[in-house]
């Protein structure tokens, strides 16, 4: 249902959380005043030109500054060079970019008595550029809108991964694949939500591409490992399920979901998944508009326990 994507009404809101962020990132007038005054070279620093230095944290705001401008340039030609200029027709010039990583938060979260509402970390929507939503119109996407996001061998991170949080094992996943949520990021960013940052071991301002996809199959059948006993003991623990998943468009294998039930914010590993017709084992599946079989495997806790 195109009810599952949102145009947040309140413009102001979402760009004081692109203002907030830049700000953590460094002074944002700086930041332009410094890409004025680029030079066709990286500047110094050791750093790629699609990742910053390791010393970020050290450096004066004004050299962190240059980093940050020179980040952005970077995408910002690669992805006129390579995904606009080398495209065969304008659709197609829509629907991939390189875009930089940073971590959606509440303050994204559409108008009450929208679908997603409350559920900017418990789902799999995203907030990308306005191009994505123009190469859903010239290409004739169909819903569920999709969007695959991937690490890029050797740029991403420069080529490393971020460590794990506490009691999770890094899944070596590559891609994920989502909806939106808006269409209202800057050009050339992207704000993810926490899990698909760790699923992908991504920390902000790490580069990564991004394409509207129409080949994903639809789903038949899902088998998920919740992380804690608590939530099987709920009474209605499967209408529950069902109905947290519709906040979910496509479905990972080895990524891990959130759920949020009464006040309590469940985790789920992502353990098997099946396409239609035929019950074939895939990595990736559509769950949205889909009749999907859900069941759990052991919990991850009753596992520890009995090694």
């Amino acid at each position: 249902m195109t009810s599952n994507i949102f145009f947040v009404n309140a413009p102001t809101q979402i760009s004081m959380s692109i203002f907030t962020m830049k700000l953590i990132l460094g002074a944002l007038l700086i930041c332009q005043l410094a890409k004025a005054s680029l030079s066709t070279q990286p500047p110094s620093g050791g750093a790629m030109p699609f990742n910053l230095p390791k010393d970020i944290d050290s450096m004066g705001r004004w050299r962190q500054a240059r980093h940050f401008a020179n980040l952005e340039q970077s995408v910002e030609d690669y992805n006129a060079a390579e995904c606009v200029a080398s495209a065969p027709d304008y659709a197609t010039s829509l629907v991939r970019r390189w875009l930089i990583v940073l971590p959606l938060d509440e303050r994204f979260d559409p108008p009450m008595g929208s679908f997603s509402h409350g559920h900017i970390q418990t789902g799999d929507k995203m907030s990308l550029p306005r191009n994505f939503w123009d190469a859903i119109q010239k290409n004739k996407a169909e819903v569920p809108w999709l969007f695959e996001v991937s690490r890029i061998n050797g740029v991403t991170g420069a080529g490393e991964r971020v460590e794990m949080p506490i009691d999770m094992t890094d899944p070596m996943l590559n891609k994920v694949v989502g909806g939106a949520v808006d269409f209202r990021s800057p050009p050339n960013y992207i704000f993810l939500p926490r899990w698909m940052m760790v699923a992908l071991a991504l920390k902000p301002l790490d580069v990564v591409e991004v394409k509207l996809v129409q080949n994903t199959p639809p789903g038949s059948a899902v088998k998920l490992r919740p992380h804690s006993t608590a939530f099987t003991k709920i009474g209605n623990h499967q209408a529950v399920l069902e109905t947290e998943l519709k906040h979910y468009s496509a479905l990972t294998k080895g990524s891990t979901i959130p759920f949020d039930y009464n006040g309590k914010r469940y985790y789920f590993d992502v353990v098997e998944l099946r396409s239609a017709p035929r019950g074939e084992r895939v990595s990736i599946a559509k769950v949205q508009d889909c009749d999907i079989a859900a069941e759990f495997v052991r919990p991850k806790d009753q596992m520890k326990r009995k090694n």
